[in-house]
């Protein structure tokens, strides 16, 4: 069983920055695939940065630019910094992990959620 856990989620003023953080614990880091997804109220949930297979970082139009997913494979952790934030990145912060297991289907994890909001 994968364990998610978040920090970092706070309120800022427009324009500030904050960087979320996720450790997974009971995973292969090798072999699980890390991403940040949001959902403000009302909305649904959807997908802010991930990345692939192959390592490489892929963004959301509406974070494109100002936002940056890395990951820290010795501490097993991913991060989301964000930038130049925006009234409109106002959502709870959710972490998802896809562990990829060779004789079985992915398996896909998620944190509890952290709550960022951005309002003057």
């Amino acid at each position: 069983q994968v364990h998610l856990v978040e920090s970092g989620g706070g309120l800022v003023q427009p324009g500030g920055s904050l960087r979320l953080s996720c450790t997974a614990s009971g995973s292969d880091f090798r072999n699980t695939f890390m991403a940040w997804y949001r959902q403000a109220p009302g909305n649904q949930r959807e997908l802010a940065a991930w990345f692939t297979t192959n390592r490489s970082s892929h963004y959301a139009d509406a974070v494109k630019g100002r936002f940056t997913i890395t990951e820290d494979s010795a501490a097993n952790t991913v991060y989301l910094q964000m930038n130049s934030l925006k009234p409109e990145d106002t959502a709870v912060y959710y972490c998802n992990a896809v562990v990829m297991e060779i004789y079985a289907a992915p398996k896909i994890y998620w944190g509890q959620g952290t709550q960022v909001t951005v309002s003057s």
